[in-house]
């Protein structure tokens, strides 16, 4: 199943034929209810999407930070353990192996860059020292907001999107507001999510939308279809990348799916250390 679902929308004749007393309604008006309706599907879809690219990030980022180390000690790993053999054996082959296994190892500035503020100078932080030792650590941050968190976005993003502005300024002063509105759902900031839904409730009111001509309508409708062809390849992007695709592994729960793959990983690490052990006696 897809991690973010397309809208679903008919053209200007599935809107219905007749109005709610039986007369039969008008062309420009079951176009202009299939345009309202093609503005919801696609905000909808957006929001979606969005949602979906924030877990990718937050997963990516987490994933960095709390499986590095281990990555990082697995690596490590390998290369003595491939040192160790050439040392006992002296054949060539292992040597070069052991070469090979020593330049995959990651350099202490890189490892630093990728942590992000979890090594100092003198190495690891002890959150992260702690993850390779099953140590009581404090929290990483989710992978998906809290479901309050999600609700104001959502509601928000419904409100406030930029698809629904009739004019340049309201889309520029949507835009403004969104990016603010996407900035605190990304930290999941209850607090301020709830500080932007009343500034937005305070705001100028919206454009009222006017009555429009059969060739707008056809046009807001072209436009609809351009963006959410846009917003489709983001969307594949997403899934069928490396992160997106593992989150996909476990949509109900990303934040367990961290755990299982470190569990995993302390499971390989205690195997390689016993292997490494062995080989030096």
């Amino acid at each position: 199943m897809s991690a973010v679902e397309e809208p679903v929308g008919g053209g200007p004749g599935d809107a219905g034929d007749t109005g709610a007393d039986g007369a039969e309604t008008r062309p420009e008006e079951r176009l202009e209810r299939a345009v309202r309706a093609a503005e919801q599907a696609l905000i909808e879809y957006e929001i979606a999407v969005e949602t979906f690219r924030i877990e990718v990030e937050n997963f990516s980022r987490l994933h960095h930070q709390k499986l590095g180390p281990m990555y990082a000690r697995l690596d490590e790993l390998e290369a003595e353990i491939a040192e160790a053999t050439a040392a006992r054996t002296g054949d060539p082959e292992d040597i070069r192996r052991a070469h090979e296994a020593r330049a995959r190892v990651m350099p202490i500035p890189g490892v630093e860059e990728l942590f992000h503020g979890w090594m100092d100078s003198g190495g690891l932080f002890p959150e992260a020292q702690a993850m390779l030792t099953d140590q009581p650590v404090r929290p990483p941050q989710r992978v998906r907001p809290s479901e309050e968190a999600r609700r104001l976005y959502r509601e928000l993003a419904r409100k406030a999107h930029p698809d629904l502005a009739q004019g340049e300024d309201e889309r520029k002063r949507r835009d403004e507001f969104i990016a603010r509105v996407n900035a605190a759902y990304g930290r999941g900031d209850e607090a301020l999510l709830r500080e932007l839904a009343q500034e937005w409730e305070a705001g100028p009111a919206p454009e009222v939308r006017g009555p429009s001509r059969g060739e707008e309508l056809y046009a807001r409708l072209e436009w609809l279809a351009q963006r959410k062809e846009l917003i489709s390849v983001v969307a594949r992007e997403l899934e069928e990348g490396a992160i997106g695709s593992m989150l996909r592994l476990a949509p109900d729960d990303p934040d367990r799916l961290l755990e299982e793959i470190a569990e995993q990983l302390l499971v390989q690490v205690a195997q390689k250390e016993a292997e490494l052990a062995a080989l030096r006696g």
